[in-house]
């Protein structure tokens, strides 16, 4: 497996005495040799020293020579300085702490985070030469002054954009995944990997391959969307463009982790209700997907169980599946704690020591949490000196995580080769410009009522900018993305916009939750005083003003890790503001700024023009001022479905037939439900119109084992450039077990000037046609199938059969 994987010359490349200043100590030692690394420090280049050998015999000549101690510190990660790790740079005492054997990884390593919960303020994470130094001196505190010189791997988060101090910022993965453009999600990987790689990070973890099926839990606005396909193909280039840049890719979080029971996140995280068939079509699809096409390097292991047994404790899922079925070849890091769970919320485990076994056993590679390592690498000893895990098994374990390291090029060239050049390769023009065009096409437009949209600014003398997320900023600056990039607000995004020529007011009109929020979603409080002046001074200025645009939705204390939700609504007074600016008569644009589908049912049906930025990055406030005046015709569409009310969930795409029907046929005579979707999977107006033509599908008759090409036209009929997602759904027409009513089968982006005419081409493969039967085997079945084109998944427009002999 190893030959699929190409890393650039850069990795390769030997490490030579002049490509970094060593210390005097390294010099005496004279380790660094032309060509090749003493590690070892036994004066003689060893088979694991030697590039030329095969990555299989390095890791059996290092293990070989490695003792318990060297390999159980390569099972456990040290949390980043002031998460775990105390000093910014090596001191005196490192000599006598467990990593004076090695380590397996150090995360997020003066990163300067910005967070609620684990700020690290540093001096060392910008300029960005100075981190990649850093880096670098750390780095040569394992190569020189542990006994085998193991380098580390120092990982990252990155899923809208590396988590790092200024590093290039993209949307939110739920904003990602509305742009349907795999090119620009490879490009984004690119921007990540090349990041990581200049600041010293070997290894990113990032995608999200969860799918969002429940839209209360707080994560949805971390997942690219709800549909496996969409999922495996936005993740797929994610992990291609990472690894293209000689970084690993870590996928999270493995498996069935994005369907707690009720959507509640926080300490429940668990007991996912997930059929088998469902788990391998749904939740496991993107995962089996992505590491057959992209080979990534690592995989996140998560917290909750499924059907009784804890992920991080499972041989099935570890081993089994993700190994011997799916053909993964990196290695396996728990989610912080999740090994701990087996003990302290599972219970599956009578004590601590019970959970490392069976977690190792398991399959799990290294143990991540914020505690130190030693709290899992003592026990560990324990049971090895026990015979309790035989060392068998940890040398595949170990073996793992060395294999992924010298496919890294570690034992090459452990250090940034250059340093001072992470200054110009770090969130540059080019970078900004990718991030810009990110985040234009990840705007959905969801109403567009007598085309209100676009505005004209050589119409309008006074704009009204009102709601509680009109001058926030704390969206664009979440946990597992870059910090400290300046934010331009969607007040001051209009101000710049329209200039001097219009006036722009500001009310807040209200505050994001009122002071019982969450309860008062179910026990509604009057308006204070405070309150009620508070919209009464929004809607003076509103009847003052020739357009409303009113910003509304969540911000990070909303939605996110933990911050699931009950409600859907728009929270606090938000509706009772926008019913009062509604009332004025007022040309009325509702902006959402959130990160889960809302259900914003009074708002669709009496505000105008609705645009859904999800939580869009720094540049937000200039993108939603160009899209609201027309400069970017929106072309995003719908990655989740937006239900009517939570009473509805589940409701997602796709479904079982009739799963998701409204009621009727002869045995229903009532009306006892909301039914149907407030906005489909794949929905998104534009200030254009796009026509479909032409479906062609061939063979239309063929073998089980053969592609199947489809190829469409798309014009734009409208009067404006824009974007268009053409989307193939495919319907197996009868089958031996019940599947799918339809699914996505594949999506492209493209651009059209008014009039012009693209000829759109698919290539379905046997595995897009292939179902579990009845024995759990993927396998494509004699029949009928239909195609459909579409613009969501409930416009249809175009249906053509072609039949599996």
């Amino acid at each position: 497996m190893s030959m699929n994987y190409k890393l650039p010359r850069a990795c390769m490349a030997v490490a030579l005495v002049g490509a970094f200043i060593l210390p005097a100590s390294a010099q005496q030692k004279n380790i660094y040799h032309k060509g090749w690394i003493d590690f070892n420090k036994n004066g003689r280049m060893d088979v694991f020293e030697d590039p030329s050998q095969t990555v299989d015999k390095r890791v059996a000549d290092l293990l070989n020579q490695m003792t318990v101690d060297e390999k159980t510190c390569q099972m456990a990660t040290l949390y980043g300085y002031k998460r775990v790790l105390k000093d910014e740079m090596p001191v005196d005492k490192w000599k006598t702490e467990v990593w004076k054997d090695g380590i397996a990884n150090i995360d997020e390593e003066l990163n300067n985070l910005t967070s609620h919960t684990d700020d690290a303020p540093t001096q060392y994470s910008y300029p960005f030469s100075k981190h990649a130094s850093a880096i670098n001196t750390i780095q040569k505190w394992f190569v020189e002054e542990t006994r085998m010189g193991i380098p580390v791997d120092f990982t990252n988060e990155g899923i809208h954009g590396l988590n790092h101090d200024r590093a290039t910022p993209l949307p939110a993965p739920i904003g990602i995944g509305s742009t349907f453009d795999k090119q620009l999600v490879r490009q984004a990987g690119e921007t990540v990997g090349r990041e990581a790689k200049a600041l010293g990070y070997t290894n990113v973890y990032a995608p999200i391959l969860d799918p969002a099926r429940d839209q209360r839990w707080g994560r949805v606005v971390e997942c690219y969307g709800e549909n496996p396909f969409l999922i495996a193909e936005m993740g797929k280039q994610m992990v291609l463009g990472i690894q293209e840049e000689g970084v690993a890719s870590t996928l999270k979080h493995y498996a069935v982790y994005s369907v707690p029971k009720g959507g509640r996140d926080g300490s429940a995280r668990t007991d996912p209700h997930v059929a088998p068939r469902e788990m391998h079509q749904i939740y496991l699809y993107p995962f089996r997907r992505v590491i057959q096409e992209a080979h990534p390097m690592g995989v996140m292991s998560s917290y909750n169980d499924w059907d009784g047994v804890p992920i991080t404790g499972s041989y099935y899922f570890l081993t089994q599946l993700l190994r011997q079925q799916f053909g993964f070849n990196g290695y396996v890091v728990s989610d912080s704690e999740a090994v701990e769970f087996l003990y302290s919320k599972h219970h599956v485990a009578a004590d601590y020591k019970e959970a490392v076994r069976q977690a190792v056993e398991a399959g799990l590679n290294v143990r991540t949490n914020f505690t130190m390592p030693q709290t899992f690498i003592m026990p560990l000893r324990e049971l090895i000196k026990e015979n309790k895990i035989s060392m068998k098994t940890i040398d595949s374990r170990v073996g793992d995580v060395l294999r992924v390291k010298f496919r890294l090029g570690l034992f090459d060239s452990p250090y940034v080769k250059d340093p001072k050049a992470a200054d110009k390769v770090v969130h540059t023009v080019t970078d900004e410009a990718m991030s810009l065009k990110m985040n234009r096409e990840s705007m959905v437009l969801l109403k567009n009522e007598g085309s209100l949209l676009p505005l004209d600014k050589k119409k309008l003398k006074n704009i009204l900018v009102t709601g509680p997320l009109a001058t926030e900023t704390n969206y664009a600056i979440s946990r597992y993305g870059p910090s400290h990039n300046a934010v331009t607000n969607v007040l001051d995004g209009i101000k710049n916009y329209v200039g001097t020529g219009v006036k722009v007011n500001y009310a807040k009109g209200c505050n994001i939750v009122d002071a019982t929020w969450p309860e008062s979603e179910i026990i509604e409080t009057p308006l204070t005083p405070q309150e009620q002046a508070a919209i009464d001074s929004a809607v003076v200025q509103a009847r003052q003003s020739d357009v409303i645009i009113a910003v509304v939705g969540e911000d990070v204390d909303r939605v996110g890790e933990s911050l699931s939700r009950t409600g859907l609504n728009l929270p606090g007074r938000q509706l009772k503001l926008i019913q009062a600016l509604q009332a004025t008569g007022k040309p009325l644009v509702m902006v959402m700024i959130n990160g889960q589908p809302l259900t914003i049912n009074w708002e669709n049906k009496y505000v105008p023009a609705i645009l859904e930025a999800w939580f869009p990055s720094v540049q937000s406030g200039r993108v939603i001022a160009e899209t609201l005046f027309g400069d970017n015709n929106p072309g995003g569409k719908l990655p989740i479905t937006f239900p009517k009310t939570t009473g509805q969930i589940e409701f997602n795409f796709p479904f079982k037939p009739a799963s998701q029907a409204s009621q009727g046929g002869q045995n229903s005579w009532g009306k006892t439900s909301v039914n149907g979707a407030l906005y489909p999977f794949g929905f998104g107006l534009s200030y254009t119109k796009f026509e479909y033509s032409n479906l062609q599908v061939s063979p239309q008759k063929g073998n089980s084992q053969g592609d199947i090409q489809v190829s469409v036209d798309v014009t734009n009929i409208g009067a404006r450039a824009g974007d268009d997602v053409v989307q193939l759904y495919l319907k197996d027409e009868v089958s031996s077990v019940t599947t799918y009513d339809y699914d996505l089968r594949g999506f492209e982006r493209t651009s059209l000037n008014p009039g012009e005419k693209k000829t759109i081409q698919f290539t379905l493969h046997p595995d897009d046609l292939a179902l579990l039967d009845k024995n759990m085997n993927w396998t494509v079945e004699p029949g009928k199938f239909m195609v459909m084109i579409g613009s969501s998944s409930e416009d249809i427009r175009l249906k053509q059969e072609f039949e599996v002999e």
